[in-house]
């Protein structure tokens, strides 16, 4: 009996000693595996880290020209992508100044169309009110002497007066015509007649008073001239 229970306690002491020396072998070769693993992967710095290594110059090439030259490939290839940037950057940039520039025509052109579009309008609205005033006028110049200082006639004159300076007021002004040179941009000959006292092409009579706004014809005046 004795010698059974020797045998079994030899036996477990043989198998802790043999599970004892297995966990170093694992252990090594676990560390060897990881080890092998690890070495097939690139180290951080990726391609550039290998071919600056002096370690990796060819056979027969100097080390430090070999670092040199690799490290000059790659500042090359910084250059390349830096210069790519840049006219990147110029080709936006001029793209924007374009459409600043389009926009600040646009934005002239619309001013000119409405300023265009104003003047236009005004003149529509002078048109209108200068025969008012050819009727002011008409009916105060038939007026008698003897009555010109009436109330009513006074208070017509008064309003005629305050019109014309608000025109005035606004840029319309009456063309001047008897006695100057014929001008066919503000002159509108009805008819010719003689007169010795003035020199030919020369205005003798104003039978429609013109007027302008802002050095812009709204009614040519209409005249005669001497022949």
């Amino acid at each position: 009996m004795a010698d059974q229970e020797k045998e079994i306690l030899e036996e477990e002491i043989m198998e802790e000693g043999q599970t004892a020396e297995g966990q170093p072998e694992d252990a090594a070769e676990e560390s060897l595996r990881e080890a092998a693993e690890n070495g097939t992967e690139e180290p951080d710095g990726g391609e550039a880290s290998a071919e600056d290594a002096a370690g990796d110059a060819p056979e027969g090439e100097d080390p430090k020209t070999w670092a040199e030259k690799r490290a000059a490939k790659k500042q090359a290839k910084q250059d390349k992508k830096a210069d790519a940037a840049k006219e990147k950057i110029t080709e936006l940039e001029d793209r924007v100044k374009r459409q600043l520039a389009e926009f600040e025509n646009f934005r002239n052109r619309t001013e000119k169309e409405k300023q265009a579009m104003f003047e236009t309008g005004a003149k529509s609205v002078i048109e209108k009110i200068l025969p008012v005033i050819d009727n002011f006028e008409r009916g105060l110049a038939t007026v008698p002497e003897e009555q010109q200082s009436d109330p009513f006639v006074d208070g017509m004159n008064k309003i005629y007066k305050q019109m014309m300076k608000e025109l005035e007021n606004i840029g319309v002004k009456p063309i001047e015509a008897v006695g100057c040179e014929f001008d066919p941009n503000l002159h509108n000959a009805v008819m010719q007649v003689e007169n010795e006292e003035l020199e030919s092409g020369t205005v003798a009579q104003e039978l429609q008073k013109g007027y302008t706004y802002r050095d812009s014809v709204v009614r040519h005046s209409m005249v005669s001239v001497v022949s």
